[in-house]
């Protein structure tokens, strides 16, 4: 016996769903339709009067009544039309969203910014040559990358195994103890220290065993490393906490001791987030310049030593070149955007390569 649908019913299956405004729910393209209308409505005004005074169109105020009028809009007919809880919801997804694109506005138009400007230096010589003997044209800032590379490295090699441990003995041996409040105090107030103030910390250790006017570059590692420790201690200590307990516990079971215990499972099972933190802390001090002034200082000529002479990196050699122009000034303004190119880049990298190892050696969920 064969049970046929209604006739309604099938005629409602093979028919495709359409909202309209009487059905209680707006259409899927209202909103982007109202969003269009709510910046022609926006541009209007400004351009009318940009029109009158003969000025340039004030864009910024024109998005930003746009978008007000967007919000104000897509409220009112949703509330009409799906009820005030759905008006609402759309209301505070325009105001994320907006949020949002406002948090990309700085981060594209810089990084455009640069790129724009530094393609013009972006050249063979400019990381094949030093600074040194040239005036004016040409010139590079190979002294100024291999100088960032080496600082940078040897603050890592400082502050990762301090931070790493710090946070190990927060969360596996610590226990909210008194020690570990005090410590945790501690690493708090150092996050909000000013970089000049690790600059003249460390360039006042190093006056105090080599004497005054001491530059090098082992200083400014020292330096970095002090800003560094406190984002990697924070960060690993969140990392660790996130590790269930079961499997300390599972491990403890079976014999295995509490140091080979953290290194066998409660890191491994952390390392993708540890190794982010890391990055992220890589990425906050690479770019310092005040604590380098203070303490590598700058040279003109390529110095593979840490440990003697003073060392140019590239947000210092971003700053020389910008503050001290020569002549012609279009030549040093070059070079400057395009360090500051390649600091990114090799930020970018670096967070690449951070990104990688993480899912090489994160544990493998799948059976």
């Amino acid at each position: 016996m064969t049970v046929t649908a209604p006739e309604s019913a099938r005629t409602a299956s093979a028919a495709p769903s359409q909202l309209s405004l009487s059905s209680g729910h707006l259409p899927r393209w209202s909103p982007w339709a109202l969003l269009a209308l709510s910046f022609l409505i926006g541009f209007t005004p400004f351009a009318l009067e940009a029109v009158a005074s003969g000025s340039d169109l004030n864009v910024a105020g024109s998005v930003v009544l746009g978008a007000v009028i967007y919000l104000v809009l897509i409220y009112v007919m949703s509330r009409i039309i799906e009820g005030s809880r759905k008006a609402l919801d759309r209301l505070i997804t325009g105001v994320v969203t907006s949020a949002f694109a406002i948090a990309m506005v700085p981060l594209v138009s810089v990084a455009i910014t640069v790129v724009a400007n530094g393609v013009a230096r972006f050249d063979g010589l400019f990381f094949s040559s030093s600074m040194r003997g040239v005036l004016g044209e040409g010139g590079g800032a190979l002294h100024a990358v291999i100088g960032t590379l080496l600082v940078t490295l040897a603050a890592a090699v400082i502050s990762i195994p301090i931070g790493l441990m710090t946070a190990v003995y927060l969360v596996e041996y610590g226990k909210g103890g008194r020690m570990a409040r005090t410590i945790t105090f501690l690493v708090d107030v150092m996050t909000g220290i000013p970089s000049i103030v690790a600059g003249l910390f460390a360039y006042a250790v190093f006056a105090l065993i080599f004497g005054p006017g001491v530059r090098m570059g082992i200083a400014g590692s020292v330096a970095l490393a002090v800003l560094m420790i406190p984002v990697v201690v924070r960060s690993t200590e969140e990392m660790l906490r996130l590790v269930p307990n079961e499997l300390r516990e599972a491990s403890y079971a079976l014999g295995v001791p509490k140091w080979l215990t953290i290194v066998k499972v409660v890191l491994p099972t952390s390392i993708a987030g540890i190794t982010t933190g890391v990055m992220l802390a890589i990425s906050r001090v690479i770019g310092e310049t005040a604590p380098l002034l203070l303490t590598a200082g700058f040279t003109d000529a390529m110095n593979y030593n840490l440990f003697s002479g003073r060392m140019q990196t590239l947000p210092v050699f971003t700053y020389s070149q910008y503050a001290y122009q020569g002549i012609p000034a279009e030549a040093y303004v070059e070079r400057a955007w395009a360090a500051a190119l390649t600091l990114i880049i090799i930020v970018m990298l670096l967070n690449l390569i951070a990104r990688l190892v993480a899912k090489i050696f994160a544990p493998k969920t799948g059976r």
